[in-house]
């Protein structure tokens, strides 16, 4: 590792979910944020038994925006404003928790018979202290409504912010920077150093930046300032994030992320005795608050 290009390299947990996994990279023990992201899952990828799919049963969430973006498979989204909608690749679920929200993600009914795929990246991002107590909301942004840059070798999706001159319409809420870049054989692409912080993971195939080579599912944390190049010899699908520098910490519980630590604990009480709101449609179910949690901030 390059000590210039690199400030941290996350390895991550792994959790096997039945049927899949999901590798975790934020939040860890070296680091809990780049810019506003806070949490960095990639589900699979998998192909799920026959008839089966998955089922996350409701579950709240506050003070944070859960941006789902799929490679391969199709997640049903509820949610408790009442919100129905299928996620599928390359479109962008944007769903800001605010106070206070609870949402079920389960596999279509028609993709089960066959088998679901699943493959893709779940973030969290922290909302500014300004928003973290916002009224919660929901925002679809389709494939095609997401800018592209590409040339023969590169296919790269704007999916928040602004990058290569090109601004995708997904609301953010803190200055955000976040695509997904497919490169071909011999692909390069430049990644700029104008965001406070970044990081790339190589989510699949093989990448190297400035000739330093990328391990798979990894979160590479870059210098600031420094501008580099991304390059593929034999392909592969790297995400790229980051954003403003947050100046105040965000503690992590569970679900729950929050600038004050006493939020947190009111939302442990607010779900262990049913005072958030019901998910309509998928009111039968709901997954309890766990003594100990896998996902906790580290102070």
């Amino acid at each position: 590792m390059t000590e210039d290009l690199f400030t941290q390299t996350i390895t991550p947990v792994t959790h096997d979910l039945g049927g899949f996994k999901v590798h975790r990279t934020l939040p860890s023990k070296p680091r809990t944020m780049v810019g506003p992201f806070i949490f960095f899952d990639q589900m699979g990828p998998a192909v799920l038994d026959k008839g089966s799919g998955i089922d996350v049963r409701p579950h709240p969430h506050i003070n944070l925006a859960t941006v789902t973006y799929l490679f391969a498979g199709a997640i049903d989204h509820r949610d408790s404003l009442g919100t129905f909608q299928t996620i599928e690749p390359g479109a962008v679920n944007l769903m800001t928790a605010g106070h206070g929200i609870v949402h079920s993600e389960r596999s279509p009914q028609a993709e089960r018979a066959a088998g679901p795929e699943l493959s893709g990246i779940q973030t969290w991002l922290a909302l500014p202290e300004r928003n973290e107590e916002m009224d919660p909301a929901f925002e679809h942004v389709a494939r095609a409504a997401l800018p592209v840059v590409e040339d023969e070798c590169v296919q790269a999706r704007v999916i928040m912010g602004t990058l290569w001159g090109k601004t995708a319409p997904t609301t953010t809420y803190a200055g955000t920077i976040y695509a997904d870049i497919v490169l071909g054989a011999g692909g390069m692409v430049p990644i700029d150093a104008d965001a406070d912080e970044r990081a790339v993971y190589v989510a699949l195939g093989e990448a190297r930046l400035d000739g330093q080579k990328l391990e798979p599912m990894t979160l590479y944390v870059l210098r600031p300032g420094h501008a580099a190049t991304l390059t593929s010899e034999a392909g592969g699908r790297v995400m790229l994030c980051g954003g403003e520098a947050f100046k105040a910490q965000r503690h992590v519980w569970w679900n729950f992320v929050s600038s004050d630590r006493e939020r947190i604990n009111q939302a442990k009480h607010d779900w262990k005795e049913g005072n958030f709101p019901k998910v309509p449609g998928d009111e039968k179910e709901f997954i309890p608050i766990p003594e100990i949690p896998k996902t906790v901030s580290y102070p």
